[in-house]
């Protein structure tokens, strides 16, 4: 299964998989939820994933489908490849990271390699993988540790007051990034709305 919120590109990875006789395409999604309702009526071996979505990010719809299908391989299919976003995306429980402009050959075979329950990550992010195991240090848990860094950034800034045109310029993000960031920090603390999330996070010290 394909999930990409853009027609065009989802068009083009259906066409490349469809061309590889080993390969069904069972179906399509163009957001999260629709991603995770569709995971679970069709029980897809894999599902190709973009991580910036219109609704709840691929990272969280990631999360729900392996929690409903845990026989499906999530493949993060990106244009993010900041070091956040893939250890993200590997907490959520992806099996397999490739960057859009990946060759089209790279996508069958991590597709075919994700279906045999193998781990597979392109050559800049198993370069990266590698370089923060290898370097990582002992550290205290942070605040809420269910959530990135990132997701933690924003959180304090809701906390503090901004909205979220003011955490787009802080943070250097578009809106919809933004969007997304929130929808995952909700999700992850089950929170309702902003006004409970602020509670949780000032409770916790953040945006003081």
């Amino acid at each position: 299964m394909v999930v990409d919120d853009h027609p065009l590109f989802r068009f083009g990875v259906c066409t490349l998989l469809t061309s590889e006789p080993t390969i069904e395409v069972v179906g399509e999604a163009a957001s999260g939820a629709n991603a995770v309702s569709a995971a679970t009526a069709l029980k897809p071996d894999v599902v190709v994933m973009d991580l910036h979505l219109p609704d709840i990010s691929g990272v969280e719809a990631t999360r729900r489908i392996v929690a409903e299908c845990p026989e499906a391989g999530v493949l993060m299919l990106t244009m993010s490849d900041d070091s956040e976003s893939v250890f993200a995306a590997m907490r959520a429980g992806a099996r397999g990271y490739l960057l859009k402009d990946a060759e089209p050959d790279e996508i069958i075979r991590a597709v075919q390699a994700v279906a045999r329950r193998e781990a597979i990550f392109g050559p800049d992010i198993a370069t990266r993988v590698l370089g923060f195991f290898n370097n990582a240090q002992p550290s205290a848990d942070p605040v809420f540790p269910e959530l990135t860094g990132r997701e933690r950034e924003v959180l304090a800034l809701i906390a503090s007051g901004q909205s979220n045109s003011a955490i787009a310029q802080a943070l250097s993000l578009s809106p919809k990034t933004v969007r997304n960031h929130i929808s995952s920090v909700f999700s992850k603390l089950r929170v309702a709305d902003r006004a409970e999330a602020i509670i949780r996070a000032r409770e916790a010290g953040l945006g003081k």
